[in-house]
């Protein structure tokens, strides 16, 4: 079981709201246990109802805290259905209604008291059944329970001023309850929407990228494709003949795949090249609109283009994990210059295990040889003699740390190379 550091926000919130309402459902059975076990009842109720009116409030105690696990689940879940397990929960919690209504009724001395037992009996069912309807039946089942305990409560021998004290307090109890809960679930459930929807924008990202990547090789492929295979074609046919033009046109058809080979690694090398400012206000703006506070500090340096490009590949792939696999909420990036090399942090909370790191299973946009996640981060700063660090930080972040080497006359700032 993770830890209360371990686990992100969202699942920090969604524990204190089904604790919470845990603890409201057992702070109803438990009010009921002590007013059962008080020395009037003891004394003056039947030996057969002092035993079993604590047993029935058990037994309601233990089904609604099922019941209430469920309608949860429901509610954070659309479409998931409770199918007939209300029967059951109904069934207990009417029983434990009886029974301390009957306890009740056989103690002189608790007259005042009703109130306060119909509603540790009725609370843990209603604390449930809030979260299965809409807020119209909700209501309406509210007005109804009022009805039934105006009509049984004078049963019980009370007059009018008691019984509709009663019913007030009741009534008033749970539905002050079912507002509470059902709005405590509401704002989790819009939290679990957000992130959901931040997931697939993400991901929309990503495909966008990939689709105008195809875009971009269709472009240039697909017309010197044609004239490849129309040339062919032709040389095809003249050789057939032996003619000698047959020859030429094999040359121009080696002239296009040539052409077409090099406009390819233009596009590819474009794709693949990250500059490393272009990346920082990228990532920055990218985090931004997905409600993660980014900040970046970097000086103003001068570095060899083969560095930048490492560095960029560090950023692009990091931030691209942060929205994917974490549930940060702050994202530092930094660089600064050691002793002799550059050195670029990105730091996130909101972590899950690796959480907030390139994913192993992650695909790096790269040519042959290239590897993914956190390996082809690896190969990309080890081809300038760099090194890459990741793992857990302070304060229950998760940190990437990535160290290039680079010389002193090569790290000069922007001032100093000014004309």
């Amino acid at each position: 079981m993770k830890s209360w550091s371990g686990r992100s926000g969202l699942a920090k919130v969604d524990v204190y709201t089904r604790v919470t309402a845990y603890l409201l459902m057992w702070g109803a059975v438990f009010a009921l246990a002590l007013l059962l076990l008080t020395r009037p009842v003891r004394h003056e109720a039947p030996l057969l109802l002092v035993v079993v009116a604590p047993l029935l409030n058990l037994a309601n105690g233990i089904l609604c805290h099922r019941f209430l696990r469920r309608a949860m689940d429901v509610y954070l879940r659309p479409g998931t259905t409770l199918g007939t397990r209300e029967v059951l929960p109904a069934a207990a919690a009417a029983a434990a209604t009886t029974g301390a209504v009957l306890a009740e009724a056989a103690t002189a001395d608790l007259t005042g008291l009703l109130p306060g037992m119909l509603g540790g009996a009725l609370v843990p069912f209603f604390t449930a059944h809030c979260l299965l309807f809409p807020v119209r039946t909700v209501v309406l089942h509210q007005a109804l329970l009022g009805a039934v305990l105006l009509a049984a409560v004078p049963l019980t021998g009370r007059d009018a001023g008691h019984t509709l004290a009663t019913v007030l307090t009741v009534c008033l109890t749970t539905g002050w309850l079912a507002v509470t809960i059902r709005l405590s679930l509401w704002v989790l459930r819009v939290l679990f929407e957000l992130r959901e929807a931040r997931d697939v924008q993400a991901r929309l990202a990503v495909a966008e990228e990939r689709l105008r990547f195809g875009r971009d090789l269709h472009d240039i492929l697909g017309r010197n494709l044609s004239v490849i295979a129309l040339k062919s074609e032709l040389a095809v046919q003249l050789a057939r003949r032996e003619r000698p033009e047959a020859v030429d046109q094999m040359i121009e058809v080696q002239r296009i795949a040539q052409e077409s080979q090099r406009e390819v690694r233009d596009v590819v090398r474009g794709y693949r090249e990250a500059d490393l400012r272009v990346e920082l206000e990228g990532a920055r703006g990218v985090l931004d609109a997905a409600g993660i506070d980014c900040a970046v500090d970097i000086p103003g340096l001068v570095l060899p283009d083969a560095v930048q490009a490492a560095l960029g590949w560090v950023v692009r792939e990091t931030t691209t994990n942060v929205l994917r696999h974490g549930d940060a909420r702050h994202c530092a990036i930094a660089v600064r210059e050691e002793a002799g090399a550059v050195l670029l942090t990105v730091e996130n909370d909101g972590v899950a295990g690796e959480t907030g790191a390139p994913a192993p299973g992650g695909r790096a946009r790269s040519g042959p040889g290239a590897g993914s996640g956190l390996a082809g981060l690896r190969e990309r700063l080890a081809a300038v003699g760099g090194t890459l660090e990741a793992g857990p930080g302070e304060g229950g972040t998760f940190r990437v740390t990535a160290r290039v080497p680079v010389s002193g006359d090569r790290t000069r700032t922007r001032a100093e190379v000014a004309p």
